[in-house]
């Protein structure tokens, strides 16, 4: 997923003008674009093929793909709009990563599918792991108020989990248990919405 035209991330740079761009896919991590660290872990995965969700909020990302993967284009109408619309062209179930985990390794991805069971994965960290990082947590939840299964976790379960981007995507018809699957890796913990956890990845790089 790598439509999105990463307004948090534009905000927390310096810019020479308000209206200059950033595409938050472009950004570079230790002087590489994170959409391609994304793809090499892609790549070296168990994938068995790499689509990527464009669209007009991101042109120049699009431009850079362009003859490197399949793209799918997407209306920009935020993440869940796009991620449905990708799912129409497609089909499920899909891995899905967004573009802002620069420190995605291949073992990640195949973590990730080796958990899937059928249902809906959403891939987590504890939200506790992110701020002992120090980079933002933007969405944290309570697992016991969700309808779900946790797999991975350890006892005494984390209070919060934090989402990291990492999903397998299924229909909606799908009459699977969906499952939270819980990572400690801080590689899947730093999402870079903003400066500062982009100058945390590097330090992990």
């Amino acid at each position: 997923m790598c439509g999105g035209e990463g307004r948090r991330l534009a905000a927390s740079v310096d810019r020479e003008t308000p209206e200059d761009r950033i595409e938050k896919p472009l950004f570079e991590v230790g002087g590489r674009p994170m959409i391609d660290r994304v793809l090499a872990a892609l790549d070296a995965g168990a994938v068995d093929a790499v689509h990527a969700a464009v669209s007009p909020a991101a042109p120049e990302t699009r431009e850079h793909l362009d003859g490197r993967v399949d793209l799918i284009e997407t209306p920009g109408e935020g993440y869940v709009a796009d991620l449905g619309s990708a799912l129409d062209e497609i089909g499920a179930p899909v891995l899905t990563v967004a573009a802002d985990l620069p420190l995605l390794g291949a073992d990640l991805v195949d973590a990730a599918l080796a958990a899937h069971d059928g249902g809906a994965l959403t891939v987590c960290v504890p939200a506790e792991l992110k701020r002992r990082l120090g980079v933002g947590v933007d969405a944290a939840f309570d697992p016991a108020e969700l309808d779900a299964d946790v797999a991975g976790a350890s006892s005494p379960r984390p209070a919060e989990f934090a989402p990291t981007g990492l999903n397998v995507a299924t229909d909606d018809e799908t009459t699977c248990t969906d499952t939270m699957f819980l990572s400690y890796d801080a590689r899947l913990a730093v999402n870079v919405n903003r400066k500062r956890d982009a100058e945390i990845a590097e330090a992990l790089l």
